[in-house]
């Protein structure tokens, strides 16, 4: 378990098994041991909840309910043994957005996937998405995924949670997490429904990490998934300028 802010990701059981749509439950407990029951909205949920194993496989991004006594219940899909790491990402009542983190470990053989190779596009169902720009540890970089369909390009994305997409980053080695907001928002009258999205990042240490990128398009949400490295820099992140990260 991690704290912040005087928080702390509480698992109801930190052991599960292999399954899909197992039930998982957490609180949020401040310093003394009270669930925290009153959140502020932030891109239309009160909570998102990322869960992906330490391989940095079986990622998913859901929105647990909250009931009374301050607990979320939200089912998950373990697909395979070994250890997975579950950020909940959240904004207390009055208070700055934060990220905490706690490991489940789903019981059985553990096979350990290699990271996949860092490549330029991704596919995922009759998509493809395609990156440009370089990852700068200690200052921002900007990153422009695009869309395509059957090699013509998106142009209708439908909002997704307030954005026409939304991107996780994850270190390779040590889970660092980043959730970044595309440019722009819908609706502003500026901001093209695809098929290029910018998002300004900012990748806190050098190494591999792990890219998720989820968009909404004829009313499905779609992940693509890349590998990137980000390589050293001089000019330091600007504090809030790109998202948030936590370990």
């Amino acid at each position: 378990m991690f704290s912040e802010s005087g928080y702390t990701l509480e698992l109801a059981a930190s052991e599960t098994t292999v399954g899909s749509r197992v039930p998982l439950q957490f609180r949020i407990v401040d310093s003394t041991g009270i669930p925290l029951t009153r959140y502020t909205d932030a891109h239309e949920k009160q909570l998102h909840l990322i869960v992906v194993g330490h391989d940095l496989t079986g990622f998913q991004h859901v929105h647990p309910e909250l009931d009374s006594s301050g607990t979320w219940h939200v089912p998950v899909d373990f697909d395979h043994a070994g250890d997975y790491r579950i950020f909940a990402d959240f904004t207390p009542d009055g208070g700055d957005g934060i990220t905490l983190g706690a490991d489940v470990h789903v019981a059985g053989t553990y096979e350990p996937r290699p990271l996949p190779i860092a490549t330029a596009t991704a596919t995922v169902d009759s998509y493809t998405v395609s990156l440009d720009g370089t990852a700068h540890a200690g200052r921002t970089s900007k990153l422009t995924l695009s869309v395509s369909r059957d090699g013509q390009p998106v142009t209708d994305l439908q909002p997704y949670l307030g954005a026409y997409s939304h991107l996780v980053a994850l270190h390779a080695s040590d889970l660092t997490y980043l959730h970044v907001h595309p440019d722009g928002h819908p609706g502003d009258g500026v901001t093209p429904a695809g098929p290029a999205i910018n998002f300004y990042a900012g990748m806190p240490s050098v190494g591999a990490y792990r890219l998720f990128l989820d968009f909404r398009h004829e009313g499905v949400v779609r992940t693509a998934e890349f590998t990137v490295t980000a390589d050293n820099a001089t000019t330091p992140v600007p504090e809030q300028a790109s998202g948030h990260h936590s370990h």
